[in-house]
């Protein structure tokens, strides 16, 4: 009976899209060393998602900018966890999805708070979301050069933020994000250059 697991990758950051994905694993083979994902380092990260690529099913969901500012932040993580189910190919018969709600649908599920530190299923999903997105914004930042988005990732950080002020929004800027708003509002005044008398 397949089990799966589902956590998603980038609700907090400023821009790029939200990424969820949904692993199941097998259970005589799946990697070693599979944790939550903010607890490994980068290059275990990668080693692990090379080897679930492998040795599990996996489908990956993903919710655009414009799709967050149209639906909000959580209802854009939910689309994005259902739409990874889906792209399982196959309907998993219980799904373990990292947070304290379930998307809407008809699947057996269960929601676990903190769940990628507590499911093996779970963990590999965050694992595999955050190196999708990661590499997503990685590739962004190649065309968005001045925010930092190969270090950063889209999170709020004070070099990210002061290239916002400086640089502007970019179409992958959330603007529906407080901060994004915010620069949007000031970039939109008039600016007044007074003649010397």
């Amino acid at each position: 009976m397949p089990l799966a697991g589902v956590d998603e990758a980038g609700c907090a950051p400023l821009a790029g899209p939200v990424v969820a994905a949904a692993v199941v694993l097998d259970r005589e083979r799946f990697p070693r060393g599979i944790d939550d994902s903010k607890k490994l380092s980068l290059e275990a990260r990668e080693a692990i998602h090379a080897k679930l690529m492998v040795q599990a099913r996996c489908g990956v969901g993903i919710c655009t900018v414009e799709e967050i500012d149209a639906l909000n932040i959580y209802w854009a993580r939910m689309l994005a966890m259902a739409r990874a189910v889906e792209a399982l190919g196959f309907d998993p018969a219980f799904v373990l999805v990292d947070g304290n709600r379930c998307p809407r649908w008809e699947r057996p599920s269960r929601a676990i708070i903190a769940g990628d530190a507590k499911c093996r299923s779970i963990a590999a999903a965050s694992i595999v979301a955050k190196v999708t997105r990661d590499r997503i914004m990685a590739d962004y930042a190649e065309a968005h050069p001045g925010y930092g988005w190969e270090r950063n990732r889209g999170y709020p950080t004070p070099d990210h933020r002061r290239a916002l002020r400086e640089l502007g929004p970019t179409p992958l800027h959330r603007k529906s994000f407080g901060l994004v708003r915010e620069v949007l509002a000031e970039r939109a005044q008039p600016s007044f250059a007074f003649a010397a008398e």
